[in-house]
């Protein structure tokens, strides 16, 4: 999800040089339209913070990529990704939010109010920020995947697991991530692989103990993604096989849905100068609020989350960063 265009130091000093009359000043900016970022808009302009909203060049976030989400709450029939955050963006803009396109290009927290560049053109003072950039997950760079994005190729098993009940799946990676996937899976599907590409995975050994354990999954050991085959859907995979030092062999399996479990990079370089991170990128915030080292700069969603990234997760920390700009805010008044 691109978000943000990141420019070199001397790039920001030559932008803000011709920007000095394009300014615009704003209680609350959030960045990002995810779950996470709406329901942060949402809370912001019932409490009359004006919110602006930069939703980004992929608006809606991550979840306008899949098709159909039966695990949030109040769509009893389920719901298309797209058409959530279509309703997510009108509750918004019904209590005064303002959305637009665009891309940040650069960012100044090092001063209040904190100063925010838009598409290289205009400058956003903000004395409240909230930050849903969200984070993009890995893929291994197929042409196939892309092709059946939404039709067997996930990147979220507790997401989408549902729709391949009592049937095979193959989940890729060799971590804690892939182990979980494939353990939640194996108590829907009939057949779990697991496609691991060394001749171990990396996963903890309490992790491992339960792959072992469950009858239904397979560990697939030296085995890479060549292709992923079918007509209307996923349908299998070509794997390659490692034999030996100079031997390979080609391996087909009967797949319906294929889950990327390699990780996710969370989209926060832009903010990396001013904000605190972990070593993976996820922005820091203070346990049991949305907070980060910078005073009026508060994160939400999967930017800051590595644990849950789930949509219903993200709109609740959409919720505590709302409320937290505006009690940040109250108290500055006070």
């Amino acid at each position: 999800m691109e978000l943000f265009k990141p420019m070199n130091i001397d790039e920001q000093k030559s932008q803000n040089n011709n920007l000095s009359d394009k300014i615009e000043k704003v209680k609350c900016l959030v960045i990002g339209s995810g779950p996470a970022g709406f329901t942060a808009a949402i809370y912001a302009a019932r409490a009359n913070l004006k919110p602006l909203v930069i939703q980004g060049m992929q608006p809606g976030g991550q979840l306008t990529t899949t098709t159909e989400v039966d695990n949030f709450p109040g769509y009893p029939e389920g719901i298309t990704g797209q058409a959530m955050m279509d309703d997510l963006k009108k509750q918004a803009e019904r209590f005064g939010t303002e959305v637009r396109w665009g891309a940040v290009s650069s960012v100044d927290f090092s001063k209040s109010p904190h100063e925010v560049v838009v598409d290289e053109e205009y400058k956003v003072l903000a004395d409240t920020v909230i930050i849903s950039t969200g984070a993009t997950a890995k893929y291994l760079g197929l042409d196939s995947e892309k092709k059946y994005a939404g039709m067997g190729v996930s990147a979220c098993a507790t997401c989408d697991g549902f729709f391949y009940k009592g049937q095979d799946v193959a989940v890729v990676g060799g971590g804690d991530t892939a182990a979980e996937e494939a353990t939640y899976l194996s108590g829907l599907c009939r057949k779990v692989y697991i496609i691991v590409r060394k001749n171990y995975m990396r996963a903890s050994k309490a992790m491992l103990d339960r792959v072992n354990k469950t009858s239904n999954i397979e560990v697939l050991y030296e085995h890479n993604t060549k292709e992923l085959i079918g007509e209307n859907g996923v349908e299998g995979a070509i794997l390659i096989k490692r034999m030996g030092e100079a031997d390979e062999q080609e391996v087909k399996i009967d797949v319906s849905g294929f889950f990327l479990a390699i990780g996710h990079t969370p989209n926060s370089v832009i903010f990396k100068d001013y904000l605190e991170t972990d070593e993976v990128g996820y922005i820091k915030t203070n346990p049991g609020n949305s907070k980060t080292n910078v005073k009026g700069v508060f994160a939400c969603g999967d930017v800051q989350d590595s644990t849950y990234r789930q949509a219903v997760t993200a709109a609740g920390s959409g919720c505590m960063a709302a409320i937290d700009a505006e009690r940040y805010l109250g108290d500055l008044d006070s």
